[in-house]
């Protein structure tokens, strides 16, 4: 996904991050503590805010990702944390998402090729069915 020289490292920091405070969360049972804002992200990866919404637009289209809200100290934070308890099993939510996309695709093109399939075959026996009666029209017109 990362485009520049390091920049894998650098994701994956971000990455460990959000594993390791949604280990935090998970323990003390609070939710608010999986939540890593922006700033956070950037400030782990080295890269700048608006950088790193273009990660996070990447991880967000995978489901890696969830954009979350939380109230803290009368404050609303926005921020973003795994959608799983652990990076596996974000990974394999994004997996299983993928494995679906990719089953219904293969429906609807089983279903295209049989609609072309019968659009053929109709007309195939619609032009079979004229032919006949052209002949039958021609022979009564000679007699």
């Amino acid at each position: 996904m990362p485009r520049k020289q390091g920049s894998t490292d650098k994701m994956h920091r971000v990455l460990l991050e959000l594993y390791e405070r949604a280990k935090q969360s998970y323990r003390q049972k609070k939710p608010e503590l999986g939540v890593m804002t922006v700033e956070e992200m950037g400030y782990h990866a080295g890269i700048s805010r608006q950088t790193m919404y273009d990660y996070l637009n990447r991880w967000i289209t995978l489901n890696i990702i969830n954009k979350t809200s939380y109230i803290a100290n009368g404050k609303v934070t926005i921020g973003y944390k795994l959608t799983g308890n652990t990076l596996e099993q974000s990974f394999e939510k994004v997996m299983n998402r993928i494995k679906m996309n990719m089953e219904l695709t293969q429906r609807y093109i089983r279903e295209l090729q049989r609609l072309v399939k019968n659009e053929k075959i109709s007309e195939t026996q619609s032009s079979k069915a004229d032919e006949p009666f052209k002949i039958e029209e021609k022979v009564a017109v000679e007699a």
